[in-house]
């Protein structure tokens, strides 16, 4: 007898192949037959009129900290995915030393937008080592995980304080790499970093890894060529905007230098910039030419992000705000009342040197969310351009006024500006080019701000019920197998025999996500915004029920991912490692 068998759905293996109707056969975790079976299960699942899919493989999350007081990784179980990868950006809590827990925390809650109070009152703190991190989380997962080693976190412990504004030296760059060898070994995928210019640490002053220079950069890759099972992450400025030559140059010898993928986030489409997405994916083909491969991950579903002027998010951002937003509240409400600060304001962020947040600057476009003073009441829904109208003022006066009244805790949903069909289709195009792959939802970070992590099901109820960009087995593909093979994630990602038994089970009618609303359910009653899924039927983690009809079950059947056990050597310079690399 089988442990699990699904019977008569569609099923879509992640391969991109037409879909057939087929039953699934599941025992010790592992998918055992696909086709038609005699053999019953122990369980079974009549998938008649269901799709049947691989889990979704989420490659960019930060659930680093979420883990320990939320296991099953919300909302991303309750969407698909079975999978994720953790520790990018370069930020991750181990290694740690005890008198860095507080900067750690600081910097965490400011650069990834976790709640300090979630950081002080939801994890033990009582790991030194990267591995003694992995495992205080074996065997307490939800879902399968692998963590990068953060570069920050390598900085910190080597560098402290005092140095870590520096540039290192050649004892530095030797300890850290030590250092790095063993946080691979104890089981990390790889490396991650970030050079990019916002990110600032709980003081607000630049993150340690920005003052690395190239040779401690190719030190560092140099580590993850020697391990088996690796890969490279890494954010920079050009990830904002557009690349430089030198920022290309860089990351072409790092994958070079590493004989491993690198993958970045995130890459926007606009049809108003094309020249940006072809400079972005320039990059690509130049690691290509030199038998490395740099993949830019982009997103298949335009993300709603809420802003406020008291909180920090990507408004904080814009080159010259900081000299404002970063004074307390009561001095920051003074200056935004002054007409020469808002005109300077207001300059700085149309201006060349905004570069992508010149896109924040279309204050007529901002829908009002969440209002607290009297004066704000019936302006919930609005849009600013429609508020100043009425009011005679221009658009960034009626917004300061009224982000004033609330003193500043106004919430703002800027309308998305890039919803136009002609940049949907340069989507598409970018789905198809061998420098890009899906994924980016960030999910498990910036969690009042935005909710990424139920990409799958919007895309999916997208694909099936109104733009129809691409065809379901093709989006599959792209969330499963793709970043499987990226990541060396050899038995994943397909509905195959012998693969470990990840199923996401949905319903084409139906499958979509709601809207995401706010709750406070993370530790010290800190809010998040959260979205639920529709249509999900089932989600099997190694084999075992983990959503039931769209409610969790509580089980954690999730692998803890270590590299070079869970994961093979992916040699970007392979072009049919995306058919072939496989055990």
């Amino acid at each position: 007898m089988l442990d699990y068998v699904v019977r008569n759905g569609l099923v879509v293996d992640g391969t991109g192949t037409p879909g057939r109707r087929a039953d699934v056969g599941i025992r010790d975790g592992r998918i055992v037959a696909v086709g038609r079976l005699d053999e019953t299960g122990a369980i079974e699942l009549d998938a008649d009129g269901l799709v049947v899919a691989p889990g979704i493989i989420d490659p960019h999350t930060h659930y680093d900290a979420q883990f320990f007081w939320d296991p099953t990784a919300s909302p991303s179980n309750l969407h698909g995915v079975t999978t994720v990868v953790a520790g990018n950006c370069g930020f991750t809590l181990a290694p740690i030393k005890e008198r860095d827990h507080d900067y750690i925390r600081r910097m965490m809650a400011r650069v990834e937008g976790m709640p300090l109070g979630a950081l002080e009152h939801g994890l033990p703190w009582d790991w030194t080592s990267f591995g003694e991190y992995l495992d205080r989380l074996e065997g307490n997962l939800g879902v399968n995980a692998g963590f990068l080693v953060g570069h920050c976190a390598l900085r910190r412990w080597v560098m402290g304080a005092e140095r870590g504004g520096e540039v290192a030296d050649d004892g530095e760059i030797a300890a850290m790499t030590q250092l790095l060898a063993e946080s691979i070994e104890a089981g990390g995928l790889g490396f991650s970093s970030t050079q990019s210019r916002t990110h600032s640490d709980g003081d607000g002053q630049p993150i340690s890894s920005r003052y690395a220079d190239r040779r401690e950069m190719v030190a560092l890759c140099e580590v993850v060529r020697d391990h088996d099972g690796t890969t490279l992450e890494y954010i920079t400025n050009g990830c904002l905007d557009t690349f430089s030559d030198d920022e290309i140059d860089l990351m072409v010898t790092m994958t070079s230098t590493a004989r491993r993928p690198l993958n970045w986030n995130l890459l926007t489409v606009d049809s108003r910039t094309p020249e940006k997405t072809a400079r972005q994916l320039e990059a690509s083909k130049r690691a290509a030419e030199v038998g490395g491969r740099i993949v830019a991950l982009t997103m298949p579903t335009l993300v709603p992000m809420n802003m406020s002027f008291r909180n920090h998010c990507a408004l904080f951002l814009i080159p010259g705000w900081g000299d404002v937003m970063g004074l307390p509240v009561e001095e920051r409400i003074e200056q935004l009342r002054d007409p020469e600060v808002r005109a300077r304001l207001d300059d700085l962020a149309h201006s060349k040197d905004a570069g992508v947040f010149r896109r924040l600057a279309n204050w007529s476009n901002y829908i009002i969310g969440d209002t607290y003073a009297p004066e704000n009441a019936g302006m919930r829904w609005r849009d600013v351009g429609s508020i100043a109208d009425e009011q005679g003022k221009p658009p960034f006066d009626a917004l300061c006024d009224l982000v004033i009244d609330d003193e500043l805790r106004t919430v703002l949903w800027p309308k998305a500006s890039d919803g136009d069909d002609l940049s949907w289709q340069a989507r598409v195009d970018v789905w198809n080019d061998p420098g890009a792959m899906l994924g980016g939802s960030d999910a498990g970070a910036h969690l009042d701000r935005m909710c990424g992590s139920n990409y799958p099901t919007s895309f999916l109820g997208d694909c099936l019920h109104r733009r129809r960009l691409v065809s379901i087995e093709r989006a599959v593909q792209l969330m499963t197998d793709a970043p499987a093979q990226l990541f060396g994630l050899f038995d994943r990602g397909r509905v195959t025999e012998g693969y470990r038994a990840d199923l996401f089970v949905f319903d084409p009618e139906t499958v979509g996500s709601e809207p995401a609303k706010l709750v406070n359910d993370l530790p010290g009653d800190c809010p998040r915004l959260f979205a639920s899924a529709t249509g999900v039927v089932r989600v099997l983690v190694n084999g075992v029920e983990t959503i039931v009809d769209g409610t969790p079950t509580g089980k954690l059947p999730g692998t803890l991912l270590r590299s070079g056990r869970d994961t093979i050597t992916v040699d970007p310079g392979d072009r049919r490692a995306t058919t072939t690399n496989r055990r």
